[in-house]
């Protein structure tokens, strides 16, 4: 079904096994593989990800073949606890400047109402779960983050 919609998966935390099902890459975190190990899975073409939650955690990031650096999460959220505090728009602007041409992908507690200011804080994607759920129409709701973030 992805494929058919030209979506490409990521897996999360398993190089092995986005290696193995031929996924588009793999998204690893602070605890998981350093995404040079990941990148030695996965091979030179896929797709590779990384969480980090400050500063220091993107210049390191800056130092690994990633294909984007996650931060976050930028506002509080219920979704994932990741041991983490709300980082703030702050970041994410330092992140974007730390990272020059590595994009920066914004997580944590983004909803409509609040996407475009994280892309204005440097952000080059948000990444969003819970919000896309919340009126039911999940269509209709990336429907709008489409028009809010054009």
């Amino acid at each position: 079904m992805a494929a058919a919609a030209r979506c490409p998966v990521i897996v999360n935390d398993r190089a092995d096994i986005a290696r193995m099902s031929q996924a588009a890459g793999v998204h690893v975190g602070q605890d998981d593989l350093l995404p040079r190990e990941a990148r030695a899975i996965v091979g030179s073409e896929a797709i590779v990800g990384y969480s980090t939650h400050t500063i220091d955690q993107v210049r390191a990031a800056c130092t690994e073949p990633v294909s984007y650096i996650a931060v976050g999460p930028v506002f509080g959220t219920g979704t994932k606890d990741t041991g983490y505090q709300a980082v703030g728009l702050e970041l994410v602007t330092a992140a974007a400047k730390a990272a020059g041409r590595i994009p920066i992908v914004a997580i944590g507690g983004i909803k409509l109402e609040n996407a475009r200011s994280v892309v204005d804080a440097g952000a080059a994607a948000v990444a969003v779960i819970s919000d896309l759920l919340t009126n039911g129409d999940p269509r209709g709701r990336i429907a709008a983050y489409l028009q809010a973030l054009a």
